[in-house]
């Protein structure tokens, strides 16, 4: 297979995370990334083994040399980076959320498809094997009819006052926190994996921390730096920490799903349980290797991670066999796969999230927010 070349904008935790599963696919070469300045760029492609690093973002997407670009910059850069990146006739995978608001992002589908270029954004936890097993389970007559679905995503990486990022920084982050950076993820799962879309929504959001303590000087992502108090100044903080929400899907069923970013112990646990007429199905991204099945006239079960055992529909994203656990890094790389298979001519196509997909949980956000603020139910407007 003819080697496609890629490159990254953005080298801070999602980055490297992107670049780490393009090189397992084996057709696929990054040849550059781009940062802020020539230093920060030039030291994180010597520290990444790529061949050239850019100051400025623009520099690489002028490279004629450079296929796909991936948009792992702050949720405030997406909408222009990917327009930018589609105006320069590249494919472009995009971190999420897509845009700041769902004007924007509407406005990313409509160029998407005007530009003609291959369009992806990394709801990677939709390919998960045993994700993919639900799916299909859903699809055929295991589950039967959805009665209804809870989920939620809770972590606990900004359980203090102390704790620090710049999703906290609604200017870089948008109006929304936790629900548009982890609820987005919980929306998109249930709604991947029941087939079923979310039409309505009733939100209850909090701030847990009105004031946070900021470090004066920067702090990586999970880097766990100590500091000082005199480190640190006040500020004052808008966007949620916690929420809940009643959700009513297109088939009439409805389910509760709850986002939680100071939740202890809790640290990165995506979890949804879809209840059906003739079975239930449990899965937790902290044990992705075991789907539990709930029955009413036999026996429960913990069904393991084996391809020999999964719908023949799910049986390509288990790459190992039973026993051998797969987990987060295999999630993008078989999103990955996916994507870069369609632009090889290797795979149909359809079988990855699109900017549609980016667009849509905007959309959803943005009538959580309305929701809450108006203390009633809101109809997703997509």
């Amino acid at each position: 297979m003819e080697t496609i070349k890629a490159g990254v904008i953005g080298t801070g935790f999602i980055g490297p995370a992107h670049i780490e599963a393009l090189r397992r696919l084996g057709f696929v070469e990054v040849i550059a990334v781009a940062e802020r300045g020539d230093d920060l760029a030039n030291a994180k492609a010597k520290e990444l083994s790529i061949p050239k690093g850019y100051g400025d973002y623009h520099d690489l997407l002028a490279d004629p040399d450079v296929q796909v670009v991936h948009n792992c910059t702050p949720n405030h850069l997406h909408f222009q980076v990917n327009k930018e990146i589609m105006a320069a006739g590249k494919h472009v995978v995009s971190e999420k959320p897509l845009a700041m608001d769902s004007a924007e992002s509407r406005e990313l589908v409509k160029l998407a498809k005007e530009a003609g270029v291959v369009n992806a954004i990394n709801f990677n936890y939709r390919y998960n094997p045993l994700v993919q097993q639900a799916r299909a389970m859903c699809a055929g007559d295991d589950v039967g009819r959805v009665l209804a679905v809870q989920g939620s995503y809770l972590q606990d990486w900004l359980l203090e006052e102390t704790d620090w990022n710049w999703r906290l920084v609604p200017e870089m982050s948008g109006k929304s926190r936790a629900v548009a950076d982890i609820g987005s993820h919980l929306c998109d799962i249930v709604q991947f994996v029941t087939g079923l879309k979310i039409v309505r929504v009733m939100a209850d959001l909090q701030t847990i921390h009105p004031t946070r303590k900021k470090p004066k000087k920067e702090v990586a992502t999970y880097s766990g730096q100590e500091l000082r108090p005199e480190d640190l100044e006040d500020v004052a903080i808008d966007t949620e920490d916690y929420g809940s929400i009643l959700v009513e899907f297109d088939s009439g069923a409805h389910g509760v799903m709850t986002v939680n970013q100071c939740a202890a112990g809790r640290k990165n646990r995506l979890f949804y349980e879809i209840d059906g007429a003739k079975c239930a199905l449990a899965w937790d991204q902290e044990r992705p290797n075991e789907l539990w099945i709930g029955r009413r006239g036999q026996a429960n079960q913990v069904m393991m991670k084996d391809a020999s055992l999964m719908h023949a529909a799910a049986q390509e994203y288990a790459h190992y066999p039973g026993g051998h656990n797969e987990a987060y890094p295999d999630a993008p790389k078989n999103l990955f796969r996916n994507v870069y298979g369609f632009i090889a001519g290797n795979r149909p196509g359809g079988d990855f999230a699109t900017f549609v997909d980016g667009h849509n949980e905007i959309a959803i956000c943005d009538a959580v927010l309305a929701s809450n603020d108006k203390k009633q139910w809101v109809d997703v407007d997509y």
